[in-house]
């Protein structure tokens, strides 16, 4: 079933199809938690103020009960804290009972050596650490609320923990590319990568419109249309909200439904994303606005079609290599569409400092 799921969603992309019928996408991001403990100046809560909520259990359930023949992968992330919701190794487990593997991210603050046992007592697949910085000042400037040493530490502890159990869980330490954390790449990747248990290390692009508000792609950079339209990753708010991608809610896109009132069928293949996959298959992606703003590379359709070829969760495992050979430049640059880099009078090496 989902061999064909991802057959019919990579038709639907290479012809442009706007009406994909049956199908439904390949992952999601679910919000299950719009509670954070953290100040972080990249960061789009800061600019959308979130509730201090948790996704209701009945909401959860149902999206995953609806979507459990075609999803594969579902992310357990958002603008917030994963373990500040009281119900995550709960759903952790839901989304296993219907064979969908799960990922998370964490900021580290609540990972005691308790949490860290619990962690790798679930099924729970894949764990991203969010380390924005290899030195105690670059990381507290971007983590308000942190300590550095503490959260190096709680990190330390779960890959120890992983390592000596033998355990297969996933572990990327992933660092967002900075203004201040930009000189500590080399070290951050020397650190992480002589800990025992870590799997990856990602060094992410800054995504967001905070840090570089100019950094969107021009008109002509949309030669291919947005993936994310066809196989996913959907995001689905806290409050059951479905927006088309990863970014059109921090770019204020309206959602396209809501999985509290509708079925999820429904709202894949409704009218407001169906509209969205003619404008980008006819061309015209820059004409909407959100899309005009996203800071996401786009990927040519040869690394789409491998997305759709592999299961989600093996996609979600190369991901990180491919960004490491991206940042190297080891990747033919006709394969991704980076975003527009920032005028020279106002940046240093591409990057922007926080006003």
């Amino acid at each position: 079933m989902r061999i064909l799921n991802r057959a019919k969603l990579l038709a639907g992309y290479l012809l442009g199809r706007h009406d994909l019928g049956s199908a439904l996408p390949v992952e999601y991001i679910v919000e299950t938690t719009a509670k954070c403990n953290l100040y972080c100046p990249m960061c789009p809560r800061e600019t959308h103020k979130q509730p201090k909520e948790d996704m209701t259990v009945e909401v959860f359930e149902r999206l995953v009960s609806e979507t459990q023949r075609s999803a594969e992968h579902v992310m357990l992330i958002g603008l917030g804290e994963p373990f500040m919701d009281k119900q995550i190794f709960n759903r952790i487990e839901y989304c296993e009972r219907h064979d969908i593997a799960t990922l998370l991210s964490s900021n580290g603050t609540f990972l005691d050596e308790a949490t860290c046992a619990k962690i790798l007592d679930t099924p729970l697949k894949h764990i991203t650490l969010s380390m924005d910085g290899a030195r105690k000042e670059s990381f507290e400037y971007y983590r308000k609320g942190a300590r550095f040493e503490k959260v190096r530490d709680n990190f330390v502890r779960l890959c120890r923990m992983k390592h000596e159990r033998g355990s297969k869980l996933q572990i990327v330490v992933q660092m967002i590319r900075m203004e201040k954390n930009d000189s500590e790449v080399e070290e951050f990747m020397q650190f992480w990568g002589a800990v025992p248990g870590v799997d990856q290390i990602r060094i992410k692009a800054d995504e967001t419109d905070l840090l570089r508000p100019d950094a969107g792609h021009a008109p002509e950079d949309w030669k291919h249309p947005c993936h994310y339209l066809w196989r996913g990753a959907m995001y689905v708010k806290h409050n059951g909200d479905v927006y088309p991608c990863c970014q059109s809610y921090m770019l204020d896109g309206a959602p396209v439904g809501n999985v509290g009132r509708q079925s999820m069928p429904e709202i894949f293949n409704g009218a407001p994303m169906q509209t969205l996959r003619q404008q980008h298959a006819s061309g015209r992606a820059a004409q909407v606005e959100m899309c005009s703003k996203c800071r996401t590379t786009i990927p040519h359709p040869l690394l789409v079609a491998g997305s759709l070829i592999f299961h989600g969760e093996t996609v979600r495992k190369l991901l990180p290599l491919v960004e490491r050979m991206t940042y190297f430049s080891k990747l033919p640059r006709r394969l991704l569409t980076p975003q527009r880099p920032v005028p020279a009078a106002a940046a240093k090496d591409e990057l922007v400092q926080i006003k």
